[in-house]
Order: structure tokens, then C-alpha cells, then sequence
């Protein structure tokens, strides 16, 4: 069958219309749904993948975890994954173009790493990326049936309890053996199209969360995600009334007394969310990949600072 070759069934249509399949004849096929008679055989003209629009440039990646199909990558926290405007250069893209190189086989037509998932330009951790056809078709079907392991670290502000009556009463939020639940709709914001925001007619986005560690003032969060709306982690934190650190769109912070605690609090300069963990099977060879992903200096750095001032209650 063609689709083995890694081809996926809009990729074999777009060129078959295209011209690029004929008989041993040499009569051009043009009809995807044309049958196909016992003993024919026809040949398939694969053209050169088509160089990327973003260029190559020549920025460090911390790898992960590299094969023929795909690559892992511990992503920065400022680094945007894919070039949008404002953002042309400079971005994982960019960076995986010049990494990759002749590595990359062509996703639609296209020498370019095949994008799966994102993760905000602000936060750091683990992003898979496809190098082949066939991975990016395997990981985008891994995704689309929720069978992925993603977890984050968070740190939110305050504490968030189970034996909080406020928390038990937010809407979509309900707890679970060990986590916390949120089901919600998640789409545009109505006046803010930039956000996004908890909506009835929303898209369904599930997050699940757990408290890895209490400060006091704040909280360190295990967070789990089912599905993979935008700023999902982010939305959903905030409608739980614990927003994450650090967060200038979706976070306000809490006032707190001058001292060391509120002092790394308010001065951590980006939302504290890490992609810790991905997990999947993969989507060529068949084999259970995991990887863990340390927290970055900044995260680690804000993390020891507020257990110190847990531990020494030196939260004013």
C-alpha cells in the first residue's frame, strides 16, 4: 500500500491530482477514486520536498533524544516554537532547519520538522517533533486520542486545598483519588481575542493537578493534561482562583507583605510552568519512550528560595 510509505491518504490525493502517479503505460492517473483493476500496477513520482519558508539558524538546542523520525527537545523558556509575526527568527523552527538538515524528509511536501504540539514561548520543558511523514502522522494521531503523557510544574499562588469549600465549589472542578479535576470549555476570550478564557461553548479541556509541595504563601503543582487547549494549564489554574506565577495575562498577584517570600514571588519574571514529563509510544518503532525534564535555573532557583522561607516562616 502506498500509505507504508509513510505518505498520509490528503498527501497521496494532493498528488495524484497533481499529476504524479501513472501507469506502466505512462498514462497519467488523475483520479484519486479511480478503481483499480486486478494485475494493474502504476508508479508513483515522489517530487523533492519544497525548501521550508523559515530559514536555518544556527541556535543551540538542549536534545533529549534524537532518531530517524523525531526529536525531543528540553525548550527554553523565551524561545517561540514556530515563526509567527513578531517572531520570524529565532524560533525552535529555525533552530531544528539547521539541525536536522537533509535529516528532515518532508511532512506534506515540505522539508520542515513537524510541529505536533506547542508550548508557550514563556514556558519551558519538553516539545516532541516530527523528522519524517509516518512520525508525524503516528504522533498526530497519539495526540488526537489523548494517548500521551504529558506532566507540568507549576507554582501558583497560594495553596490550593481539597478541604477548601471555595475550591470545591468552582464550576467543572470536582476531586478525584489524588488529583484535582478541572472539565471545562476553553475558547477566545469575548473582548480579549488574544485570551482565552474558561466558555461554556468552548472546546473540552481537562487538566488534572496535585500538590507536590506547600509554601505558605504558594504552592509547588503537579499538573497532568488530558487535552491540549491553548494556555489550557494557564486558564484553568486561574479559574481555580490559583494562578500561576509569574503569568502577566492570565495571573494577579497577591498582595503580600514586603519580604524575602513576596520578593521572589513578585520578582520571577515569566508564568513558572514547566513541561517536566513526555511520555508516548513511538509512532514508527513501536517502543515506550519517557523522558523527564529537570527545572530550568530560574524555576529551581525560585522553588529552593520559597521552601527556604517556608521552612524558616519567613513569609513577611
Amino acid at each position: 500500500m502506498l500509505e507504508d510509505a509513510g505518505l498520509s491518504r490528503s498527501r497521496l490525493r494532493a498528488l495524484i491530482e497533481a499529476g504524479a502517479l501513472s501507469g506502466l503505460d505512462g498514462v497519467t492517473v488523475r483520479d484519486p477514486a479511480r478503481k483499480v483493476k486486478p494485475g494493474e500496477a502504476f508508479v508513483l513520482d515522489l517530487p523533492q520536498p519544497r525548501p521550508a519558508a523559515p530559514q536555518p539558524e544556527a541556535i543551540a538546542l538542549s536534545i533529549v533524544h534524537e532518531d530517524a523520525d523525531l526529536i525531543v527537545i528540553d525548550k527554553p523558556a523565551g524561545m517561540v516554537v514556530h515563526p509567527a509575526p513578531g517572531a520570524a527568527s529565532g524560533t525552535l523552527v529555525n533552530a531544528l532547519l539547521y539541525h536536522c538538515g537533509a535529516g528532515l524528509t518532508g511532512i506534506g511536501g515540505v522539508e520542515r520538522p513537524g510541529i505536533v504540539h506547542r508550548i508557550d514561548k514563556d514556558t519551558s520543558g519538553l516539545i516532541v517533533v516530527a523528522k519524517t511523514e509516518a512520525a508525524h502522522r503516528g504522533l498526530s494521531a497519539l495526540f488526537a486520542a489523548h494517548d500521551i503523557t504529558r506532566a507540568y510544574l507549576a507554582v501558583v499562588w497560594g495553596e490550593p486545598s481539597r478541604a477548601d469549600p471555595r475550591l470545591s465549589g468552582v464550576p467543572g472542578l470536582v476531586h478525584e483519588p489524588g488529583w484535582t479535576r478541572i472539565a471545562t470549555g476553553i475558547d477566545r476570550h469575548r473582548t480579549d481575542r488574544t485570551r482565552m478564557a474558561v466558555a461554556a461553548g468552548g472546546r473540552g479541556a481537562v487538566t488534572r493537578f496535585r500538590l507536590a509541595e506547600a509554601f505558605g504563601r504558594a504552592a509547588l503543582l503537579e499538573c497532568r493534561l488530558e487535552t491540549g487547549r491553548t494556555h489550557q494549564i494557564r486558564v484553568h489554574l486561574t479559574h481555580a482562583g490559583h494562578p500561576l506565577v509569574g503569568d502577566a495575562v492570565y495571573g494577579r498577584p497577591r498582595t503580600l507583605p514586603p519580604g524575602p517570600m513576596a520578593e521572589a514571588l513578585r520578582g520571577f519574571p515569566r508564568q513558572a510552568l514547566h513541561a517536566a514529563r513526555l511520555g508516548f509510544v513511538h509512532p514508527v518503532r513501536g517502543v515506550t519512550l519517557d523522558f523527564v525534564a529537570p527545572l530550568p535555573p530560574d524555576m529551581d532557583h525560585l522553588v529552593v528560595t520559597l521552601r527556604r522561607c517556608a521552612r524558616d516562616h519567613a513569609y513577611t
